[in-house]
């Protein structure tokens, strides 16, 4: 690992949180099951093309979800639903999460920057217990823009008053990896198959 780090700005959904398997986010796996919803509508109706705007924060996901479910006539409530959705989400990689846990030990700040509104990030934060492993939770709804936006990790290092070649991005996607790269920041593509090589590239 570069020794002029000092900050590591972690990915959540897909590194921290082990919770998309073969493409899809397994929470919604039960969801026909336990509340007759079919995921198809649920994709349709949620993570539509308005859904970036959710992301982004300048569309509050509860009045988002709210509009699909009263527009699809379902009795449960946005509240029951959400609850649902983020507690069953909530799937802590344990091999990510013990990296964390050891970089913080040895001195290294710790941040997560998440691509997640904020009622989703006050509960990473507060509720799954990230606020007490993290300095941090930048998420793109608090800042007003996602990755791979050059915004979005200018805030970072603005707000962390470091440099770009001080802090390292790992991130699922190769677009944030890239968009990183090309403002100085180091980046590691956290993928299946480089897993296994992120301790090592951490020097742990």
């Amino acid at each position: 690992m570069h020794h002029k780090l000092k900050a590591i700005a972690w990915d959540f959904d897909g590194v921290l949180n082990r919770n998309i398997i073969d493409g899809r986010f397994v929470w919604a796996d039960s969801l026909q099951d336990d509340f007759g919803i079919s995921l198809h509508d649920l994709q349709k109706g949620i993570f539509d093309d308005k859904f970036p705007d959710v992301i982004s924060g300048k569309i509050d996901l509860k009045a988002h979800v709210q509009r699909w479910l009263e527009a699809s006539n379902h009795e449960l409530s946005v509240e029951a639903l959400l609850e649902y959705w983020f507690r069953k989400d909530d799937l802590k990689d344990p091999f990510t999460c013990e990296l964390l846990d050891r970089l913080t030990a040895e001195g290294l700040q710790q941040v997560i920057a998440t691509n997640n509104e904020h009622h989703r990030a006050n509960y990473i934060e507060h509720v799954s217990g990230f606020g007490d492993r993290v300095s941090q939770v930048f998420s793109s709804g608090r800042i007003g823009h996602a990755k791979p936006e050059t915004a979005f990790f200018e805030h970072v290092s603005d707000t962390l008053d470091l440099a770009p070649q001080e802090l390292l991005l790992i991130d699922d996607s190769a677009a944030n990896v890239a968009a990183a790269k090309a403002i100085g920041w180091h980046a590691y593509h956290f993928t299946d198959a480089s897993r296994a090589g992120l301790a090592t590239f951490l020097g742990l």
